[in-house]
């Protein structure tokens, strides 16, 4: 294979975007409110400073406009969501989901207005959502969503791709491409992996036991929602030893998950059950690892000139987060947090894991039991739960285990149902107990390392 060329020029536009992306997503910087922050999350504070009150009163508009156009994609059908492969996957979505957005947009104008039973807008269920959890993902996903393309776009995947080939199939049982699905969702999004997962396994280059592996593995929560669920759980102060904490714990997993069932037991086939020779992704001869991953980095970068792109990208990724990810968090919370807050259902759920608390020596532990479980409907529901937790300790359990049980139904869980990865729900009601069972006395063992 004849070596590309390369000038400076290419490479720096490989390098300043993606050291552009590192910083703002990834340095520290000191914070008068916590301690400690990153500058994405500086700025989202500042907007919510800025826009104060008015910010619940824009998630109601945006929740309002996500069912008018899904109302319009199923109905007439206008050209300009009909001709967007964008708005058609934005808007046009299964019946599940737009239930669930009649029932978000129901929920908000109650909250907003004060209508109907005060069980569902009260300060301790939609308020919460409304008023204290939207606001901050309004503002953590305009900027994140924004200047994401900083990362994904300008060539940072390919060369982690390309350096981690060597230990994705020894530790991970998957080829090296696949290092790319899990960087894509760890500095971006869990959607974002589950959509690359499930075009490559239909494009024919994962087998179904690969997709499956990826799809409840690898589409790990990003930086811009353990932003959100740190802070909701007041320890933005901790935020680096928790990313740290939630990625060993995640990594663990991922080496044991494939390995037992019921991932391990997904066929090795492809997509149109063809077996798979087990042939090894190679590094061209005359290259090193570094070497190819920065060509491949540089040729990526080469496709990202175009200012406009960037910006479309970005608006692309703010609107998918808004419309697509708010209403779905504002129904499902709003609902589990009226069950939590009036019936006994999450605590009934969550005493077997009382003893395993109490064990593992878990301040409140017969609060916290009731999240253990609550994380499958919505990501954000133990955080919002744990509200009422004095320990610092135990809130940073609950944070923790809800950002590395993945399968949450609101999103990621929702996006593999609908996809034609080969998992059930009974699938992910496995993995998710499976992945707690795993992941609960990692992340409290260095809770008490921490406190």
């Amino acid at each position: 294979m004849n070596k590309k060329q390369f000038n400076l020029s290419h490479f720096l536009l490989f390098l300043i975007p993606s050291l552009l992306g590192i910083f703002l997503f990834m340095i520290p910087l000191p914070s008068k409110e916590s301690g400690i922050t990153i500058p994405v999350a500086a700025m989202a504070n500042f907007l919510q400073e800025l826009l104060g009150s008015s910010i619940p009163a824009i998630m109601l508009v945006i929740i309002i406009v996500a069912l008018l156009g899904t109302i319009l994609a199923k109905t007439v059908k206008p050209a300009f969501i009909k001709n967007s492969p964008f708005f058609t996957a934005l808007f046009d979505i299964p019946v599940i989901w737009v239930i669930a957005r009649v029932l978000a947009a129901i929920f908000a104008v109650m909250v907003y207005f004060e209508l109907g039973p005060e069980a569902i807008w009260s300060e301790n269920t939609g308020g919460v959502l409304l008023y204290d959890l939207l606001p901050v993902l309004f503002s953590v996903f305009l900027f994140a969503g924004l200047l994401l393309p900083l990362l994904l776009n300008f060539g940072l995947l390919e060369l982690f791709g390309a350096l981690l080939t060597k230990f994705m199939r020894p530790l991970f049982k998957l080829p090296g491409r696949s290092s790319i699905d899990a960087i894509a969702s760890w500095l971006g999004d869990g959607t974002i992996g589950v959509l690359l997962t499930s075009k490559q396994y239909e494009d024919g280059h994962y087998t179904k036991k690969e997709a499956a592996i990826i799809g409840t593995t690898f589409s790990i929560v990003s930086i811009t929602f353990c932003i959100v669920i740190i802070g909701q759980v007041g320890l933005m102060n901790y935020f680096f030893p928790f990313y740290l904490a939630v990625t060993f714990a995640g990594f663990i997993a991922a080496i044991i998950m494939p390995r037992i069932w019921p991932l391990a037991k997904k066929p090795n086939t492809f997509i149109n059950d063809k077996e798979d020779d087990h042939t090894s992704e190679l590094i061209p001869e005359g290259y090193s690892r570094l070497q190819f991953g920065l060509e491949q980095a540089q040729l990526q970068a080469q496709k990202s000139t175009s200012v406009k792109k960037f910006f479309q990208d970005g608006s692309k990724n703010i609107l998918d987060m808004w419309i697509g990810v708010a209403p779905i968090v504002m129904a499902l919370g709003t609902l589990a947090l009226v069950i939590a807050e009036f019936t006994p259902v999450f605590q009934w759920l969550g005493t077997p894991f009382v003893p395993l608390l109490e064990l593992l020596q878990i301040p409140e532990a017969k609060a916290a039991s009731q999240t253990m479980v609550v994380g499958f409907a919505d990501m954000f529901l133990p955080a919002i739960l744990a509200e009422g937790i004095e320990s610092e300790l135990t809130r940073f359990v609950i944070a923790g285990v809800s950002v590395t049980q993945l399968i949450y139904m609101s999103e990621v869980g929702g996006l593999l149902i609908g996809s034609k990865i080969p998992v059930g729900m009974k699938d992910l009601i496995i993995i998710f107990l499976l992945r707690t069972i795993i992941t609960l006395p990692i992340i409290t063992a260095i809770a008490h390392f921490i406190f």
